[in-house]
């Protein structure tokens, strides 16, 4: 089935998938995971795949190189790679086409890499295995090829373990590994989740350049709308194992005909979006499991707006509405996405505004505060105590305030700081030097040292629910904990009230006798905000909590937080490295580097010139889910420098791009430390480069 959708509709698709049907054996008989999809992707092209988690995206990246697992099959269709057949295929003439002209990028690049192997070994072995070449020419090609995926210093990486590199580093590795025999066809599994904005933006740059330099066809697969936007030619959007639009990129964000498309664009914000002027709307409901999913009617019809009778009682096809658009929807027609209003049930309250006597109110005050590591050595002198001892400054002088009923976003790269400026304020490192002040009471003490009352008015939410719910305890058990614990409600209340806080994230009852492995990862993450509002505190601190989830989940999330926080007047620090969460969530930033502050503000001055040139560059690298919006391309060169030898002056001086402009062309940065330049009163900016000069600089996001 040729898909009219595909710019390059004329030239032979590289890949075709024809009514593909995948399913798995299970005791209660085969289960289909993935139902009539149809694409094709093309040379130099990059084709999007993307939807929720369950929603069968990996299932066909695993199907079309036949890594499904002993109990997956392929059970109708057809997959055509270069003319030829894949299914069905022999092992060893697959194994002869996986790694050689197909190619896969997965998330995680430590699954990928092996951790006892140099990576030089790892990237010549492909080549020796594919083209039989000596090892030395193995070498050298490698080595090339980590040049052309901008590798600093390939000679030296060559030669290291994989765990000797950052993650972005090893990321890029994968890459020029899958495609060190120039595949015709690569096919890239969510490659970016795990990075940095940063990081992000040069691999995905790096995707688009190769994508044009070996003409090599793409499948990109993500639930992030923002990336596929910004490197996709055409959007396969797929719901539930089924495709139910594809077309342009363009013309999928511009006029997106399917209500669950629709309903995907709305989860996600924007980055001049705030919470006073604008409101997420997460689709109701969740993917529905292989084994549920009805065979003769609309498979998203539970879920929809504008379902009606005929959506359950057939199943629509994948049609061509509009000139290289098709939608599986009966009644995309009649859908006017213009008139579209939430359901009242998902509207959430808008905040009200404090009184005037408690807007200013501080309920954490911070000044000059470190966090030191003390690192140990090896060394024959260390260890006999004449080697002078060396810090790691993970937080080092840092000073903020966080007010009453506000939100205070912390943002950064990883290994800035963020995660344990957190913990040095909740009590779980050591806070090294300067003061720091909960409600006019000093915390300068581990948390072993704490009062109860203190605990309980300072709460944290971590990113990884998982590593923080004990599986051997129901859910209801590990909320009442700290009901227990604090004395919250008497005994014989302690149950009525955990079904409270359930209902109160929106759980139901029943949840309180489930396990931690029966629920999903966005139901885990409202158990751990219920455990961590169960004592109502004044104070909680949220720590990357929706950076693995869905957009749907993670508007849910959000919208929640704010809720949350209007019904118990709770302050919020939220940590992320994304800028659309950032702005959409808080009233004021902090934006750190190598562990100190670079600029801190209200969010409308923080996203308007003039910026600090760190925070110029985030913006730069955030993704944008529109196409039609332009971003100025400012990528940061190298790694973060080491806490335990950071730079001299200001410790941005070696990635700056902006240094030429301070005085002395830039000289001073590598000597003085920057003062702080206040652009308001409430907004200032650590840096050398005078404020008018910064204000000259032009907007990094604007519209088509």
């Amino acid at each position: 089935m040729h898909n009219q959708f595909d710019a390059n509709e004329n030239s032979e698709a590289i890949l075709k998938l024809n009514d593909i049907y995948i399913s798995y054996e299970t005791r209660k008989g085969d289960v289909s995971a993935v139902r009539g999809v149809s694409m094709d992707i093309h040379r130099g092209k990059t084709v999007g795949l993307v939807g929720e988690s369950g929603c069968g995206k990996s299932t066909i990246a695993f199907g079309i190189v036949d890594f499904l697992g002993v109990n997956g099959k392929i059970v109708q269709g057809g997959i055509a790679f270069q003319k030829k057949n894949l299914v069905g295929l022999p092992s060893e003439q697959l194994r002869q086409i996986r790694g050689n002209q197909i190619a896969m990028v997965y998330q995680d690049p430590m699954q990928a890499l092996n951790p006892s192997l140099r990576v030089g070994n790892q990237l010549a072995e492909a080549l020796i295995f594919h083209q039989e070449l000596t090892k030395k020419d193995a070498w050298d090609q490698s080595i090339e090829m980590l040049k052309r995926v901008y590798m600093p210093d390939p000679d030296n990486v060559m030669n290291r373990y994989p765990h000797q590199i950052s993650g972005g580093q090893q990321q890029r590795i994968v890459i020029a590994m899958a495609l060190l025999n120039n595949p015709a066809l690569l096919i890239m599994d969510e490659p970016t989740t795990a990075l940095d904005v940063t990081v992000e933006a040069v691999v995905l740059d790096l995707i688009d350049d190769l994508k044009k330099d070996f003409d090599t066809g793409i499948l990109y697969i993500t639930h992030n709308l923002g990336v596929v936007a910004r490197i996709s030619d055409s959007i396969c959007v797929m719901y539930a194992g089924e495709l139910v639009e594809q077309g342009t990129a363009e013309a999928i964000f511009d006029h997106p005909l399917h209500p669950y498309t629709q309903g995907l664009i709305r989860c996600v914000p924007k980055l001049g979006s705030s919470k006073e002027r604008s409101m997420l709307y997460p689709i109701p409901g969740q993917v529905p499991p292989p084994a549920e999913r009805p065979a003769n009617e609309c498979i998203y019809a539970p879920r929809c707006d504008y379902a009606a009778g005929e959506c359950r009682s057939q199943r629509p096809a994948l049609r061509e509405l509009k000139a290289g658009q098709r939608v599986r929807c009966l009644r995309a027609e009649r859908i006017d996405r213009q008139a579209w209003r939430p359901p009242i049930n998902t509207i959430s309250r808008r905040h009200s505004s404090p009184s005037a006597e408690n807007e200013f109110d501080c309920v954490l005050n911070v000044k000059d505060l470190r966090s030191y590591y003390r690192q140990e050595s090896n060394s024959v002198l260390g260890l006999i105590g004449l080697e002078k001892i060396r810090y790691i400054k993970a937080v080092d002088e840092i000073t903020l305030e966080a007010t009453k009923r506000k939100t205070l976003g912390i943002v950064g790269e990883s290994g800035c700081g963020k995660t344990t400026l957190a913990k040095a304020i909740i009590g779980l490192e050591e806070i090294s030097g300067g003061k720091a002040e909960f409600l006019s009471v000093d915390i300068d003490m581990r948390l072993g040292d704490r009062s109860l009352s203190l605990i309980k008015e300072m709460q944290m939410v971590f990113q990884n629910p998982d590593s923080t719910l004990n599986p051997s305890y129901s859910i209801g058990k590990q909320i009442a904990r700290p009901l227990k614990r604090f004395k919250v409600v008497p005994g014989d209340q302690v149950r009525d009230r955990v079904v409270e806080l359930l209902k109160a994230v929106r759980l139901d009852g029943y949840y309180y006798d489930r396990l931690p492995r029966q629920l999903s990862g966005g139901e885990k993450q409202r158990v751990g905000i219920a455990r961590a509002i169960a004592s109502r505190p004044n104070l909680i601190i949220c720590d990357e909590p929706v950076s693995a989830l869905d957009v749907s989940v993670q508007a849910s999330i959000l919208n929640l937080l704010m809720d949350l926080q209007d019904e118990l007047d709770t302050t919020i620090i939220f940590i992320a490295h994304d800028l659309s969460v950032i702005r959409y969530l808080s009233d004021s930033i902090a934006v750190m580097y190598l562990g100190k502050i670079m600029e801190l503000g209200p969010c409308e001055t923080i996203y308007a010139s003039p910026y600090h040139p760190y925070t110029e560059a985030l913006l730069s690298a955030v993704p944008i889910p529109d196409p039609g919006v332009k971003q100025r391309r400012i990528r940061l060169v190298g790694d973060i420098p080491s806490a335990s030898n950071p730079p001299t002056g200001c410790p941005f001086h070696t990635r700056c791009h902006r240094r030429h402009f301070a005085p002395d062309k830039g000289k001073i940065c590598e000597k003085e430390p920057p003062p702080w330049q206040h652009v308001l009163a409430t907004h200032r900016i650590f840096c050398h480069i005078p404020l008018d000069v910064l204000a000259e600089v032009e907007s990094v996001v604007t519209a088509a």
